[in-house]
């Protein structure tokens, strides 16, 4: 599969879903609580929606998992070697909160690795891309397409991103740890993808997160010359058990430290 034959069309794709969602954030909204106590808009429901039929179309009988289909059994989805994963709108607080931090999520996962990723962020009018073969790429707007890629090396002082609803102990114990730095507190996929285009260095994820939060921005960052590990230094992967819990990671763009070492518990 030519992934890189893929981006308009998936690019085209997650613009439209942003402009269903930004039609809901210029409403009064109705916000309801699913079964886990996360919120749910129908800017959530038109966004999946606008994907399910888009991908569908591009690619036929290509499975897909979204975070509002609910996830089939793990004895059918464990013989997928290649499927879309998508987050129709990462970020449902911010959306709320209505501070614009809020993306539109398109993966496609192979061999239990996002090779192919598409975030959104409509509020901002911007896309990021991470496609095997091809790179990584930001766009606005109607603008050439411009290359990103991670800081060569961290800033002084260190630039930590992390989260604007979930900060929690873990963090502010990593922080102690590392000294003087700047903590840039940001929602959704966006703090993989300001790790991805030199804007931070390292963001420690310490915090519960799924699979479809963080495949398509994984993309964007891998291909932009990051990591995304999990605390014992190995690659982050999909597909591989019955729920889909990410386990604790690290997002690195800059590798002039030990990140895992300043872990509370040393990784």
């Amino acid at each position: 599969m030519n992934y890189a034959e893929h981006i308009e069309a998936i690019v085209a794709l997650a613009r439209e879903a942003g402009e269903a969602v930004l039609e809901v954030y210029a409403t009064d909204f109705d916000v309801e609580s699913k079964h886990d106590e996360s919120p749910l808009t129908q800017a959530d429901l038109a966004s999946h929606h606008c994907i399910v039929a888009g991908l569908t179309a591009q690619t036929p009988g290509l499975p897909i998992i979204s975070e509002e289909s609910g996830l089939p059994v793990f004895e059918e989805r464990r013989e997928w070697q290649r499927y879309w994963l998508i987050d129709p709108l990462d970020g449902t607080k911010e959306f709320v909160n209505r501070n614009g931090e809020f993306t539109v999520n398109i993966a496609l996962i192979e061999g239990g690795r996002p090779v192919f990723g598409v975030v959104h962020v409509p509020v901002q009018g911007k896309t990021y891309v991470g496609c095997e073969g091809h790179g990584a790429e930001l766009r606005v707007g109607e603008d050439a397409p411009q290359k990103i890629q991670v800081a060569a090396a961290s800033a002084d002082p260190v630039r930590v991103v992390g989260s604007r609803s979930h900060r929690g102990a873990s963090l502010d114990a990593f922080i102690d740890r590392l000294g003087d730095c700047d903590l840039v507190p940001m929602g959704s996929s966006l703090k993989f993808c300001v790790v991805a285009e030199g804007g931070a260095d390292v963001y420690p994820r310490l915090g519960p997160t799924s699979e479809w939060d963080t495949a398509a921005a994984q993309a964007v960052v891998e291909q932009a010359g990051g990591s995304v590990v999990k605390l014992d230094g190995k690659p982050m992967t999909y597909n591989e058990k019955e729920d889909i819990l990410n386990p604790y990671f690290m997002v690195i763009g800059a590798k002039d430290h030990d990140w895992l070492a300043l872990l509370p518990d040393g990784g």
